[in-house]
């Protein structure tokens, strides 16, 4: 009996497979995986994070609303520090969606919260922005030591996509920034939409992690309002008033043209 011929794609993807064992594009799904990253060789890699619901929509969204740069830190106590060596910067980030108040600092309320709406140019034009999220924040740092690291979400996918053929990498990582320590959905279908978009490239090999989050997004993408309901943040989003617009922001696509790069600790426009 003739064994069927495997389909075309999957054939492709086990050609590539005998060729190398290095996976070109892979996902991290999980806050747990970042203790991984220090251990890793990154410096051929770029690393793409996506925290969609709310830390990289509100990069890129101050980015393009002209913030000269955004300096992500895990700590309220190092955004603090900042702003007593430069007055002059603006404070923004979240603890547990809500914008950081002076109950948490000991002394000042933030500017901004962590809505990406608030980032609008009559505020954030010209100005410098430290930003510290629950978790964004942590995953950007996480991949500091990575050859080129960017900012990634919805508004700004076809830019970044891009990029990463334009400067190829030996891998690139996609890293999703996760809920307290457990996936997010919304980061797995913005992971999984960049996975498709570069799927075209037949020189990269793709790793299952890629694969998964390739399939998830295909499945939603037709439909991503109704997606992010299956998302905890999405659902937090969703119930909180003055919140609630968020989500349909951060889910609008290629509303930016613009790629945003992390060096030296201060992510602004590549």
């Amino acid at each position: 009996m003739r064994i069927p011929a495997a389909p075309a794609e999957i054939d492709q993807l086990n050609r590539l497979a005998m060729q190398t064992d290095d996976s070109a594009i892979e996902v991290l799904f999980t806050p747990a995986e970042f203790a991984t990253l220090r251990l890793r060789h990154l410096g051929n890699t770029t690393c793409v994070v996506f925290d969609v619901f709310r830390a990289t929509s509100t990069i890129v969204t101050a980015l393009a609303q002209g913030a000269t740069e955004v300096i992500p830190v895990a700590e309220i106590t190092e955004a603090l520090a900042i702003h007593a060596q430069t007055p002059n910067v603006l404070l923004a980030g979240e603890r547990d969606g809500l914008r950081i108040r002076a109950n948490l600092t000991g002394s000042i309320d933030f500017d901004l919260g962590n809505s990406p709406r608030e980032f609008t140019p009559a505020v954030v034009g010209g100005k410098r922005i430290v930003l510290s999220t629950t978790n964004g924040s942590r995953a950007l740092r996480a991949c500091a030591h990575a050859r080129t690291v960017l900012a990634a979400s919805f508004l700004n996918l076809k830019a970044t996509a891009d990029f990463l053929q334009a400067h190829p990498a030996k891998q690139v990582l996609l890293v999703c920034s996760g809920t307290g320590e457990e996936p997010a959905y919304e980061d797995v279908l913005g992971a999984g939409a960049l996975a498709s978009a570069l799927w075209p490239d037949s020189d990269r090999l793709v790793a299952d992690s890629a694969a998964v989050a390739r399939q998830i997004y295909e499945r939603h993408q037709d439909d991503l309002s109704s997606a992010v309901k299956l998302s905890r943040n999405g659902r937090r989003l969703l119930g909180m008033p003055e919140l609630r617009e968020d989500v349909a922001w951060c889910l609008q696509r290629d509303v930016y043209s613009l790629v945003t790069r992390m060096e030296n600790g201060k992510v602004a426009r590549a």
